[in-house]
C-alpha cells in the first residue's frame, strides 16, 4: 500500500511496504533553498518517527538530482535551518537513509548525498564541489565527509579543481556504492529493498576515519602557491581538509568559519559578482518578445571569424550554409571548421559521432542564393563598410521574409548597415569574439529600427551556441572595443614614455589578465589594429597625442605570431622580446624629444585601470551598455578580465570612485586632453554612490 504526504510544494514522503521515499521537486535543478532544506528536515522526522519505516531514500524529480545552492538566498540574510544542519541531522537518523542521485549533485547537492548512508548513482551520473568556481569552498560538509570517504587527495582534486566526475570514477573512488540505469523513482525502490535484504551495506561517513595525506596537503598547497594564488578561498579549502582528521563537530566549525571568511574577501565577492553577471545580461527589455525559430544559418566569410562562427553553429546543432567568393576560399573555409571540430573532438567537447553529424549539416558553397531558405545570416568578412553595404543589399533580395539579417562587424555601425537594405528591423549585429567557437561573450548590437523578437533571437542563438550575449548600443566599436580602443591609447602612452612591452605585459598578467596587451596583439595579429587605426585617423582630434610606434612595427612586415614577429620574436618554442622592436620604440622616443622614465607595476596597472574605467563608465552613461554589471560581463568572458576581480566596474567600486576621479585629475596634468573625469564618474563620487548600486534588481 502506498501512502503519499505532501511536505510542502517541494517536498513529498512517500511510504510504502516500509521504505519511506523523500521526493524533492524544486525545478529546474532542485537548488537547495530554504523549503527544500525545511521540507527534508520534516520528511527525515516523520519517516523517524513512523515505525512501520525501516529505510529511507531519497531522490529528486526532474532531470537532476539537487545542482546546488539556491543563487536568489546570495548575499542576503542566511534562513534556517542551514544546509550543515540538515546534513547532519540526515546522518542521525535513527533509520538508514541513502541517497539516489542523476543528472547532477554538485556542491551542496553532493554534501547533502555524503550525509546519507549509502548512495546509488544512475548511469550518466555527474558529481563535483565547484564552490571554488564562485571564490567559495564547501561550507557544508564537503571538506570533512570527503576525506573520510574518498580520501584527501580525491576531495582536494574535485574542491580545487571544481570538476565534475562522472558515476564510473566516483564509484572507483567510493564516493558512490553502485551505478543503476533507469527511472529515479524505481531504482530507489529497489536500492531500498537491498537495504532491507543486506544487499546494500550502509554506514556513517562521519563516523568513518579519515587517514592524513601530508603528500596531497603539500602538493595542493604547492599547485596553490603556483596558479590559485589570488584565489582566497583555495587556501582556506586546503586548511579545512586537513582538519578531517579530527572530530567531525569540530572540523564542521572550521569548514563553516573558513566559508564564512571566503565570502568576505574580495576575491569571492569578485567571483560571485561574476557568476551574477553571466545571468543579469539576460535582463533585457525584449526579455519578453518571442524569438524567431532559427534551424538553418547562412555565414558569409570562411576565414578565421566565419569559419569559428560556422563551427560554433554547427556544434550547437544547426545547419550551416557557408559562403565564399572562390572555390579555394570556400575549401580553406571548410578544412578550417573541419580542423576546429576535430579539436572539439580531442578536448571532449562532442564525440566522434556528434562530429561526424555536425560535418554532415555543413553545405559550402560560392553561391549567396543558397541563402534563400536560412532563418538567419551571419556576415563575417573583413571590416569594410561598403563591402558589407554591398553585402546587404543582395542579402535583402535573396533572403525570405523574416529572416534576421546579422552583422558581425567589430566596431561598424549597424544603423547604416541596416539603412541599404527594405527591412531594417531585421538588421542586427551579432559580434563573436576570436576564436569565435571557443570564445564565450556574443555581443547583440541593438540598431535603432532593430525589432524586439530579431533581439530575442540574438540572444536565443547566443543561448544555443553556449555563448554570454550582451546587449549592445550602436557606437563606434560597441561595449568591448569601444572601451579597448581608449585603454589602448594610455598603453602606448606608457610605451613612449618608458615603460617596455614586456615589463607592461607583465605587470598586467601580474594583476590577472589572461595575458598581457602586447601578446595579445601579437596573437590577434598587428594588421587589424593597424587597419582600424588607418580607419580612424581622419576622425582623431587634432590636439590628440598619438604615438605611431605601433604603425612602425607594421610598416616592416612584423604583425606578430603569423609572421614570426612583432613585439615579440616567435622563431623558437619560447617567445622572448623583439630587439628589433625595441630599436624602434628607443627611436621614436628620441625623435619625439622623450627621456624614457621608469614605470613601477603599480603605476602601470593604475593608469591602466583607470583608463579602462574611465571609459566604462561613458560607456554605461551614453546607454551603450544597459548597466555596470553588463560590462564586467563583457570584459570577464570576452578580454581575459581576471574572474577573481569581478570586472572593470566591480572592481572601481573596491578601488572607489572618489579615487578614480582623484587618479584621472592628477593624470590630466600630463595630458588634459586625453585625462578626463568622464560627469557620470563625477556624479558619483559626488554623491557617494557606486556602479553596484545601478545593478539593483539585476
Amino acid at each position: 500500500m502506498t501512502d503519499t504526504t505532501r511536505i510542502n510544494d517541494k517536498i513529498s514522503l512517500e511510504r510504502q511496504d516500509g521504505i519511506a521515499l523523500v521526493r524533492i521537486d524544486n525545478p529546474p535543478v532542485n537548488a537547495s533553498g530554504q523549503a527544500v532544506r525545511q521540507g527534508l528536515l520534516e520528511a527525515v522526522d516523520a519517516a523517524n518517527a513512523d515505525t512501520d519505516v525501516k529505510v529511507i531514500a531519497i531522490y529528486a524529480a526532474g532531470r537532476t538530482f539537487v545542482a546546488g545552492a539556491d543563487i536568489r538566498e546570495f548575499g542576503k540574510p542566511p534562513k534556517s535551518p542551514a544546509l550543515p544542519d540538515v546534513c547532519n541531522q540526515i546522518e542521525a537518523s535513527g533509520k538508514p537513509v541513502i541517497s539516489v542521485l542523476h543528472g547532477t549533485a554538485l556542491g551542496g547537492g553532493l554534501e547533502l548525498a555524503l550525509a546519507t548512508h549509502a548512495r546509488v548513482g544512475i548511469k550518466g551520473l555527474r558529481v563535483g564541489l565547484p564552490e571554488i568556481l564562485l571564490g567559495l569552498l564547501p561550507g557544508a560538509g564537503g571538506t570533512q565527509r570527503g576525506p573520510r570517504l574518498i580520501g584527501m587527495a580525491n576531495t582536494l582534486d574535485i574542491a580545487l579543481s571544481g570538476r565534475q566526475v562522472k558515476a564510473e570514477e566516483a564509484l572507483s573512488w567510493g564516493l558512490i556504492d553502485r551505478i543503476e540505469t533507469g527511472d529515479v523513482r524505481e531504482v530507489a525502490l529497489a536500492a531500498a529493498r537491498d537495504v532491507l535484504a543486506g544487499r546494500l551495506a550502509t554506514r556513517r561517513t562521519g563516523e568513518l576515519e579519515a587517514t592524513r595525506d601530508e603528500a596531497a596537503l603539500e602538493a595542493a598547497r604547492a599547485m596553490v602557491a603556483k596558479k590559485m594564488a589570488r584565489i582566497a578561498s583555495a587556501p582556506l579549502c586546503i586548511e579545512a581538509v586537513a582538519r578531517a582528521t579530527g572530530p567531525l563537530a569540530e572540523g564542521m566549525a572550521f569548514e563553516r568559519q573558513c566559508f564564512t571568511e571566503a565570502l568576505k574577501t574580495p576575491s569571492g565577492q569578485g567571483m560571485i559578482h561574476a557568476f551574477f553577471a553571466e545571468r543579469a545580461v539576460a535582463k533585457i527589455p525584449e526579455a519578453g518578445a518571442t524569438p524567431r525559430p532559427v534551424t538553418k544559418i547562412g555565414v558569409i566569410g570562411g576565414g578565421t571569424m566565419g569559419s569559428g562562427i560556422a563551427t560554433a553553429a554547427l556544434m550547437g546543432g544547426l545547419e550551416v550554409r557557408l559562403i565564399e567568393v572562390a572555390d579555394e576560399a570556400l575549401e580553406r573555409g571548410r578544412a578550417t571548421i573541419a580542423k576546429n571540430l576535430d579539436g572539439a573532438v580531442k578536448r571532449g567537447k562532442m564525440s566522434a559521432e556528434k562530429h561526424d553529424a555536425a560535418l554532415a549539416r555543413l553545405a559550402p558553397s560560392t553561391d549567396m542564393h543558397t541563402l534563400a531558405d536560412v532563418d538567419l545570416v551571419i556576415e563575417a568578412v573583413f571590416e569594410n563598410m561598403e563591402v558589407k553595404k554591398e553585402i546587404f543589399t543582395k542579402l535583402d533580395a535573396i533572403c525570405k521574409p523574416g529572416a534576421v539579417l546579422a552583422s558581425n562587424t567589430s566596431y561598424l555601425n549597424i544603423d547604416e548597415i541596416a539603412r541599404v537594405t527594405s527591412r531594417p528591423q531585421d538588421v542586427l549585429g551579432l559580434h563573436f569574439f576570436s576564436p569565435a567557437h571557443i570564445m564565450r561573450l556574443l555581443e547583440v548590437v541593438v540598431a535603432e529600427k532593430t525589432a524586439p523578437e530579431v533581439v530575442a533571437t540574438g540572444f536565443a542563438l547566443g543561448k544555443a551556441l553556449r555563448k554570454v550575449a550582451v546587449r549592445a548600443g550602436v557606437c563606434d566599436g560597441f561595449i568591448g572595443n569601444r572601451i579597448l580602443a581608449h585603454y589602448g591609447k594610455v598603453i602606448m602612452y606608457m610605451l613612449m614614455d618608458g615603460a617596455d612591452p614586456a615589463e607592461i605585459d607583465a605587470a598586467l598578467e601580474g594583476f590577472g589578465l589572461a595575458m598581457g596587451p602586447f601578446k595579445v596583439g601579437d596573437l590577434a595579429g598587428l594588421d587589424i589594429g593597424w587597419a582600424e587605426r588607418k580607419r580612424r585617423a581622419p576622425l582623431r582630434p587634432a590636439e590628440e597625442r598619438y604615438i605611431p610606434i605601433a604603425d612602425r612595427i607594421c610598416e616592416q612586415g612584423w604583425f606578430g605570431r603569423k609572421t614570426g614577429r612583432g613585439w615579440y620574436l616567435y622563431d623558437d618554442a619560447e617567445i622572448r622580446p623583439n630587439p628589433a622592436a625595441q630599436a624602434i620604440i628607443d627611436a621614436e622616443r628620441a625623435r619625439a624629444g622623450i627621456t624614457p622614465r621608469k614605470f613601477t607595476p603599480e603605476e602601470i596597472v593604475d593608469r591602466f585601470l583607470t583608463a579602462m574605467i574611465s571609459e566604462s563608465a561613458r560607456v554605461v552613461a551614453d546607454g551603450i551598455a544597459q548597466r555596470p554589471i553588463d560590462v564586467d560581463a563583457v570584459f570577464l568572458f570576452g578580454y581575459g578580465f581576471p574572474r577573481f576581480r569581478g570586472g572593470p566596474l566591480h572592481h572601481a567600486d573596491q578601488i572607489g570612485v572618489a579615487e578614480l576621479v582623484a587618479r584621472i585629475e592628477a593624470y590630466a596634468k600630463e595630458d588634459a586632453q586625453y585625462w578626463q573625469v568622464p560627469p557620470f564618474l563625477r556624479k558619483l563620487a559626488e554623491t557617494g554612490g557606486s556602479f553596484a548600486a545601478l545593478n539593483t534588481g539585476d
